[in-house]
């Protein structure tokens, strides 16, 4: 080992070890053309276009099916006695809890930095077009997903309708290549941006509300993984009932706690909601602001849009193949709801208060807004109106990364358990080897790794959507009979 290696400190090693096959990776992933002066990522396209597609496949469903989504989620059409290990309720925040994160508050800072405050309007669009894609994947994930006859336990997701489903349309090896290739990203994902990117940024929000570089906390990010891995640990290993009973609690808390501490900023600010209605529209439509104008805000509200609820991804399928049903187009209607809490609901609410305050408007920045980026920005729009908002933030992060990171612990596994076996130790290896990233997120600086894990999650729907396209006449099917079930009253509410 030469000297300067050994001056290295063990994650910068790690970092220059995989740096290299990030790069390439994320390229790939990433990889992106110019569109209106930015840069806009090809896969957020190949998402966008397939949630268009999926949305006239099924006549608007997020729209006339809204009603019914609620119904479903209220337990009216599900009955403890049908197989599955979680109410409609439970699936939905632990799908919820899975997309809900630093990305509703960070990212959509970013989005209307770069895009102004037109990039909220396409964000929000973006959001009601990828409640059709929630709808279609989550379909074939109850159609298509296992159930132990013996203990009940469920194995849902894309690696099973990508597998089953294809191979029944006569597509066996394609359908076995894209569920491998699936679950592969699914534990790359989990492992980084779903477990030790969270962890990381939650005990930077924490350390800066404490005191930063003098608080007690400085330099001892492993001190704050250990306590979060034990936390996670009682919860993960209890399996999805367990996460489950978590994430109902957990979900309607933290959404209640940051919508509520947003709701007062726009109070605070009401005289300024008709302006900055006019700024997300003047930003949206017209040619001038930063970043080429419409093109620039389209394309910033599409990304956030596309990194923030995961439509098309295929990691809410999982979560939801577990539910009590014997219906798959129900699951179908209430995992519509996913992306207008997490983008429609959250992500506006913090663009709005970012305007309001003045920090954007539909040219982007403000002087306002000074060096703040990211969620510094969020904090600083909240806090002009409310001083102790800093420590909201700082428990709301806390919580969006714990959520997030029991969900993805079941993402992976269930991934986990495809590629190698459903086996007790197989399972309780890949635990602890979650546990251990979560420690590990917490005291490293992260860099590449963020990056590749990232490229992971999205390449994740690389093969989901092929199997999407192909499926589509299964989920067709399964629809007419629903729908055909719920109006003769052969499918009644409970």
């Amino acid at each position: 080992m030469t000297p300067a290696s050994q001056a290295l400190s063990v994650d910068e090693r790690i970092s220059a070890a995989i740096a290299p096959y990030a790069d390439v990776v994320s390229g790939a992933i990433f990889y992106a053309v110019p569109v209106g002066g930015t840069e806009f990522p090809l896969i957020v396209g190949w998402l966008i276009v397939a949630a268009g597609v999926f949305t006239l496949a099924f006549r608007f469903i997020q729209l006339r099916g809204f009603g019914h989504a609620i119904a479903v989620v209220r337990g009216r059409y599900s009955n403890p006695a049908m197989a599955g290990e979680v109410t409609p309720f439970q699936a939905l925040t632990t799908a919820v809890s899975g997309t809900v994160g630093l990305g509703n508050i960070a990212g959509v800072a970013v989005a209307v930095s770069l895009g102004g405050a037109g990039a909220t309007f396409w964000m929000i669009v973006a959001g009601l077009l990828g409640m059709a894609s929630k709808f279609t994947e989550v379909t074939l994930g109850v159609k298509y997903r296992s159930v132990d006859p013996t203990t009940g336990a469920v194995s849902g997701g894309p690696m099973r309708y990508l597998s089953k489903g294809l191979a029944e349309r006569g597509r066996p090896v394609l359908g076995r290549v894209l569920a491998v290739f699936f679950a592969v990203c699914c534990v790359g994902g989990a492992l980084g941006g779903g477990n030790m990117f969270q962890a990381n940024q939650s005990f930077q929000q924490v350390l800066g509300v404490t005191g930063g570089a003098d608080s007690v906390l400085a330099g001892r990010g492993w001190v704050f993984g250990l306590g979060l891995a034990a936390l996670v640990g009682l919860v993960i290993l209890g399996g999805i009932r367990s996460i489950a009973r978590v994430t109902e609690a957990v979900v309607p808390f933290m959404a209640l706690t940051y919508m509520g501490a947003g709701l007062v900023v726009l109070a605070l600010h009401a005289d300024q909601l008709a302006w900055a209605a006019a700024q997300i529209l003047q930003g949206a439509f017209s040619a001038e602001g930063v970043a080429g104008g419409v093109l620039g805000a389209m394309v910033q509200g599409f990304k956030r849009a596309a990194f923030s609820n995961e439509a098309g991804v295929g990691s809410a399928a999982i979560a939801h193949s577990a539910v009590q049903t014997d219906q798959p187009v129900s699951q179908g209607y209430a995992a519509l709801l996913e992306p207008f809490i997490d983008t429609v609901v959250i992500c506006t609410v913090t663009a709005l208060v970012v305007i309001v305050t003045g920090h954007v408007d539909a040219g982007g920045l403000t002087v306002a807004a000074g060096d703040a980026r990211g969620v510094a920005l969020t904090s600083a729009a909240f806090a002009s109106a409310v001083w102790w908002f800093p420590y909201v933030l700082a428990l709301a992060v806390v919580l969006f990364a714990f959520s997030t990171m029991v969900t993805w612990s079941y993402y992976g596994l269930q991934a986990w358990a495809y590629l190698l076996g459903d086996h007790a130790v197989t399972g309780l290896v890949f635990k602890l080897l979650f546990l251990a990233c979560v420690v590990a997120g917490a005291s490293m600086g992260l860099g590449p790794v963020i990056d590749f894990s990232d490229a992971m999650i999205f390449a994740m729907a690389l093969a989901n959507v092929v199997g999407l396209y192909f499926l589509l006449p299964v989920v067709r099917d399964e629809v007419r009979r629903y729908e055909a079930g719920v109006a003769s009253g052969a499918i009644r509410r409970h």
